[in-house]
């Protein structure tokens, strides 16, 4: 007889959910987690604890990136909150404190009805709303995690391969049993739970429904319906460290010491936004399909994170991290290298080419300085690879040609690295480039079985693990177009948005070493109003943002006076023009922090 109501005899009788309703057994004695230690061994499909799971990938955007699941789930301190859809469309409102393992669920018809007793003793109640609350302390084990991963891939695929789905459904099923029943054998793994042998669960009552006593702090998925209330609702919740860096590996290769110091260390301030997860993910799941996700774009306003995401990236998919800066000059021999002599301390000369402005604005005359020939038929294609031609002629000559004892050395940029090695490379700020044709030269190591032809006449081939990821503001001063042909071979996009107010404030603290919580808060609300002023008046020569604040705060750390420390740091960078400082103090400042 099982110890736990959730698992009552009558459970493991119940139809199982699609696709596996047509399993002819429900039972295997090859499949099995690490925790059944049973003499005899053998795992059952259960079919609370299988529901509960289709339900959370369907709601896990991972597996379901346009999800319109009606089920949510959350964090709220100690506490696991969640909102799942029954058959009956019944909202089963659950909180789960992972410190008693004790529950708190209410049924609700719809979300302005009074919540309705949950009992499993109730035919109805299968106990699937609170398995599902269960999932995200699941998850925090290993092998748990491996075949969820394994079941999402098997959802993605439309089920084809029935034999793996119903391999990743008896570990699961057995591994979330043995850990249940078994919670204090299995230490830090155990899920011990603290329900009533009645079966009757604690309910969620009006009061503290009225009192947001269960309000998320952050959203893991979905959007709640009954636990809201004044906490930001939003899905972009930090993730811990420990679960998250080197926990995406692209392959199984080994990196030298020189390469494992390039792998950016996470800093103890920073935290793992949801967005960073999601490209990790993209990433590492699609590694063995025919086209896998390895081009990613972010792009936001200034201070959002987009550079310490990539490094973060680096460090969930286990890879060394090389960056590149563009400029508006930036051609593209840049991020392919040059061949430069050395000098041993003289000065030497190096063969100029026609940039692509040159060969876009006057084609001729860019034909002739790379062939002597003035050609007035010549097209800007036709020069393109007439310089392509002649940097590759150059490079050999350069190598070959010792006469004078004169020596070149072919000099390589990180982006060449990267792709060669297979390393996670930043491209930077690229919507600055003068000429947004530029970038298209590289669509050749952004598509499928990528190369491209160096300036020494090597061809480079795309390792298999390079990840490329662009990082770029937008609606800023300087700021272009990026050409089409560049975003289509972008795998995913995603908008990186100013954190809310409570997030910024609690990143900003544990940089700044702040303790002063609630001068920070305010400091971050005030920060964003500015932005919000600045966006309504027209006053875009200047910035406010994450960086404006943390050095707003650290102002502050020093000399004790909030708006005396604005003055030389967000007021100073919002912008040049004293009317519009005059406007910003007045407005957003003054009132708030006068002494």
């Amino acid at each position: 007889m099982a110890k736990n109501k959730l698992y009552d005899s009558r459970t493991w009788r119940m139809t199982l959910p699609e696709p596996f309703h047509l399993t002819v057994n429900g039972t295997s004695t090859i499949h099995y987690s690490r925790y059944n230690m049973a003499s005899a061994k053998k795992a059952t499909l259960h079919s609370p604890t299988l529901s509960a799971i289709l339900a959370y990938l369907d709601m896990d955007t991972t597996y379901t990136p346009a999800s319109t699941s009606a089920c949510a789930i959350g964090t709220q301190g100690d506490k696991i909150v969640a909102e799942y859809r029954s058959r009956t469309k019944e909202i089963h409102a659950v909180v789960f404190n992972k410190k008693n393992g004790k529950f708190n669920v209410g049924r609700f018809e719809d979300p302005t009805a009074a919540p309705k007793v949950y009992s499993l003793k109730d035919g109805g109640n299968t106990g699937t709303a609170l398995f599902f609350a269960l999932i995200p302390e699941a998850l925090t084990e290993d092998e748990f995690r491996e075949y969820y991963e394994l079941l999402g891939r098997c959802k993605n695929d439309g089920f084809s391969d029935m034999e793996e789905a119903e391999k990743a459904a008896f570990i699961l099923c057995d591994n979330l049993y043995r850990r249940i029943e078994g919670a204090n054998l299995h230490g830090k793994n155990g899920i011990a739970l603290d329900i009533p042998a009645t079966g009757n669960i604690a309910p969620i009552t009006t009061l503290n429904l009225n009192k947001k006593a269960y309000s998320p702090s952050s959203v893991l998925y979905g959007t709640f319906e009954i636990f809201t209330g004044t906490a930001v609702l939003t899905a972009g919740t930090a993730v811990d460290k420990k679960d998250f860096i080197g926990n995406y590996p692209l392959s199984n290769r080994m990196f030298s010491p020189q390469e494992q110091l390039m792998i950016p260390k996470i800093e103890d301030w920073y935290l793992i936004p949801q967005e960073v997860v999601t490209i990790c993910k993209h990433a590492f799941l699609t590694t063995s399909s025919a086209q896998p996700m390895r081009n990613f774009m972010m792009r936001g306003p200034a201070g959002t994170g987009k550079t310490e995401g990539a490094k973060a990236i680096a460090a969930g998919l286990g890879l060394p991290y090389l960056y590149y800066t563009c400029s508006a000059n930036t051609e593209i021999y840049d991020f392919l290298g040059q061949m430069l002599p050395e000098t041993d301390g003289k000065q030497e000369t190096v063969a100029e080419y026609p940039s692509f402005t040159d060969i876009q604005m006057d084609p001729p005359s860019a034909y002739k300085k790379l062939t002597g020939i003035y050609d007035e038929a010549v097209t800007d294609v036709e020069v393109y690879n007439k310089l392509l031609e002649v940097m590759e002629r150059d490079a050999k000559t350069l190598v070959n040609d010792n006469a004078g004892g004169q020596k070149f050395r072919y000099v390589e940029t990180p982006l060449i690295q990267a792709i060669r090695n297979g390393y996670l490379i930043e491209i930077q700020e690229p919507t600055v480039i003068a000429n947004p044709g530029v970038l298209v030269g590289l669509n050749a190591l952004l598509d499928r079985c990528a190369s491209i032809t160096l300036t020494t006449g090597e061809v480079i081939h795309r390792h298999p693990d390079t990840v490329v990821v662009i990082t770029t503001n937008n609606c800023y001063a300087g700021c272009r177009d990026m050409n089409q042909s560049v975003i289509s071979r972008m795998n995913l996009i995603l908008d990186v948005e100013t954190p809310d107010v409570g997030t910024l404030a609690e990143r900003t603290m544990l940089v700044t070493g702040c303790t002063d919580k609630t001068m920070v808060t305010d400091m971050a609300a005030a920060v964003q109003e500015i932005s919000e002023r600045c966006r309504e008046t027209m006053i875009n020569d200047g910035s406010c943002g994450v960086r404006e604040l943390i050095s707003w705060v650290q102002s502050y750390m020093v000399c004790g006076n909030a708006l005396e420390a604005a003055k030389y740091t967000v007021l100073s960078s919002v912008s040049s023009d004293p009317e519009n400082r005059a406007d910003i103090l007045s407005s957003c400042l003054e009132q708030k922090f006068a002494a």
